[in-house]
């Protein structure tokens, strides 16, 4: 009896998250595929925590962690997804953000995907590749649609023990236009 009721309520948390993830508009259709050591899904609450060596893949949007836990908003649908590296590593996050367009790619100790805003959080020991460029710092923002970033040197404005080890500061690369064509 368990065992359908768990296969049935992974079902509909993984329909939930395709109608809303990461990743080009035409990924959205496609299935999403979850793999992991442990499943623990909490009705009640709304969430799904996978752990082990967590891999979730839909289109060209692909997660790596050790830990994944999905949130149901109030309408049912995803809230958040929260990826956590474990034992010093950190979680990695890809997506393809158009057709012609290079991967964006995402290591943080936290990822945390907000499905509403289509917002990525990278937090603690945060790197984000997009377009040639690359951001590091204590906490990276990444608006998908916009393609906006936003990075501090710290995880947070108020904490400054958190710092990352890049010092407290940001560190940023950016690549001319005509070199990013030819490292493609």
């Amino acid at each position: 009896m368990t065992r359908p009721l768990l296969l049935c309520t992974s079902a509909l948390l993984l329909a939930m998250l395709g109608q809303q993830a990461m990743a080009l508009e035409s990924d959205r259709q496609k299935p999403i595929n979850i793999g992991a050591d442990a499943l623990n899904i909490d009705n009640r609450a709304g969430t799904a925590v996978y752990t082990g060596a967590v891999e979730v893949d839909q289109g060209t949007m692909k997660l790596r962690s050790t830990r994944v836990e999905l949130k149901r908003a109030q309408s049912g649908g995803l809230s958040s997804l929260t990826a956590r590296g474990g034992d010093g590593g950190r979680a990695y996050i890809e997506q393809q953000p158009a057709p012609n367009d290079p991967l964006a790619k995402g290591w943080g100790n936290t990822i945390i995907y907000h499905a509403g805003e289509r917002r990525v959080e990278l937090i603690g020991n945060a790197e984000l590749h997009q377009n040639g460029d690359t951001f590091n710092g204590g906490y990276v923002e990444y608006f998908l649609d916009s393609r906006q970033v936003n990075a501090r040197g710290s995880q947070s404005a108020k904490s400054s023990s958190s710092e990352s080890s890049s010092g407290g500061r940001v560190r940023m690369q950016l690549t001319p236009e005509e070199q990013q064509g030819s490292s493609q």
